[in-house]
């Protein structure tokens, strides 16, 4: 099993569209990969996934694939050529979009229609990577006036950043469905949610992907996303702690700590987290990363997040494997430095309430996954199996960032793609069994013929029964190989 235990997702894009380049990019390790449809066509989408699937066959190593939604992505109307710049405290007027029309330094006109008239006097507004900002002063019917809070130079078709509770657009929004509907059969283990803010948007999206067998990350890049967590993230199969527009909707400074928070809580349900943006930002063009990068993706492994996500320094960067391997590295190296045991306890202390809330399917396996890690740690097992038909009981037992490997066993391949993204997770295709008895005495051969452990070795394997109508993880041993 590789020595890394963060896994990592890497967004494929025109950098990655020359064959050899993401073969690079698998063969560098990643583990995942992000599809975008905010840019190009669908055919263009298709085409990366298929792609990544005949390589990740060819190299012998499962890579699984998240489909990115646009989401309620808003936009001014066009700046002349060369751009505009907005100067601190000056005033500046919002209006709807008109024909033929284009924005400027004195009125940026919004490409949504009846936007203006849901704003409110002391809503601060951001355009573009969110560097210029403006705040309302006052609204009218059809106009808003304000004044630049924050200056900056704006060109093109700069995205514009409200209140979540501005946008009355519903998640995912039509065009989200349509674009999925074209994808979504080439192959898709994972979609991706954008501004989510409550359980409500995330079955919608999860009624649009009925019989597909995805899972579900729900983004968290808003305030209103962050006051719901727990429900959402109940809803949730994956979390991704959206740092781009998170940034821009809240206030920067309480950023670092929203992601410790939604790490926490995502783990604390059993639910892989992802890390995402600017974690190697200067790669895009750079041959190595800043000390602050190096820095970020370090905490980011003590926070305890499940995967690290890479954008542009993949998709449009100049050496998309060399940031993979750069991110591998620094990964690797702090997880060296995890503390197991604090994290551990913590979650054995937090049970109680974790098991209020689940229901009794949820508590057998819940209580058996706790005392599979403990039972390994003191009987000091090499190794722990999940066996598994869904994924759940290899992310359960994922959760307690157990120091030894967890090697699941499973007979889908869509379930080894998925497991793609927990964290300390290797997932391996086996043959469906019938009887509990086969399950473990089949997984531990598994292992042994893997490597994984030896004669005398103590290895700790969790199942369940496979007729069981309701999959429940309700079996542990501890098996020592002769």
């Amino acid at each position: 099993m590789a020595g890394r235990r963060t896994k990592i997702v890497a967004t494929v894009g025109p950098a990655t569209d020359d064959e050899r380049v993401l073969r690079a990019v698998i063969e560098a390790g990643v583990d995942a990969v992000r599809v975008s449809l905010a840019h190009g066509e669908p055919s263009e989408a298709r085409a990366r996934i298929e792609g990544v699937r005949r390589l990740s066959a060819e190299v012998g190593h499962p890579v699984g694939v998240l489909v990115d939604l646009p989401g309620p992505k808003l936009r001014v109307q066009s700046f002349r050529e060369g751009g505009a710049w907005l100067v601190e405290g000056a005033p500046v007027v919002l209006r709807e979009a008109t024909p033929g029309g284009s924005s400027d330094e004195r009125e940026i006109a919004i490409d949504a229609p009846g936007v203006v008239a849901h704003l409110r006097a002391g809503d601060r507004i951001a355009l573009g990577d969110g560097g210029v900002s403006v705040v309302v002063g006052e609204v009218g019917h059809e106009v808003a006036r304000a004044a630049v809070a924050s200056g900056g130079h704006l060109q093109g078709r700069p995205g514009i950043h409200l209140p979540a509770s501005r946008i009355s657009a519903a998640t995912p929004t039509p065009d989200d469905l349509r674009l999925l509907g074209e994808v979504i059969d080439a192959g898709v283990d994972a979609v991706a949610v954008s501004f989510v803010r409550g359980a409500d948007d995330l079955a919608r999206a999860r009624a649009a992907c009925v019989g597909a067998g995805v899972l579900l990350c729900a983004k968290i890049e808003t305030q209103e996303a962050v006051d719901s967590l727990d429900e959402i993230v109940e809803a949730a199969d994956v979390i991704m702690v959206a740092r781009g527009d998170l940034g821009v909707r809240c206030r920067l400074e309480d950023v670092p700590h929203y992601q410790k928070r939604i790490i926490r809580t995502g783990i604390f349900y059993g639910r892989p987290v992802i890390t995402a943006t600017q974690m190697l930002e200067s790669m895009v063009h750079a041959p190595v990363p800043t000390r602050a990068e190096v820095s970020d993706i370090a905490n980011a492994v003590f926070d305890g997040t499940s995967a690290l996500m890479l954008s542009g320094e993949t998709a449009i960067g100049h050496d998309p494997a060399a940031a993979v391997r750069t991110m591998a590295t620094v990964a690797a190296r702090a997880e060296r430095d995890f503390d197991h045991t604090t994290w551990s306890d913590r979650l054995v202390d937090e049970q109680p309430t974790r098991l209020a809330r689940a229901t009794p399917t949820q508590r057998i396996t819940e209580a058996t996954s706790s005392a599979a890690f403990r039972a390994a740690v003191d009987a000091g097992a090499v190794l722990i199996v999940a066996c598994t038909n869904s994924g759940t009981t290899a992310r359960v037992i994922a959760r307690f960032r157990p120091p030894v490997p967890i090697l699941a066993v499973t007979p889908s391949a869509v379930t080894q793609r998925q497991l793609t993204l927990s964290w300390g997770v290797e997932a391996v295709l086996g043959e469906r069994r019938a009887t509990t008895d086969e399950i473990v005495w089949f997984a531990v051969k598994e292992a042994v013929e893997r490597g994984l452990a030896r004669s005398d070795d103590v290895v700790a394997v969790l199942a369940g029964d496979p007729i069981d109508p309701q999959p429940t993880t309700d079996t542990l041993r501890l098996v020592r190989v002769r």
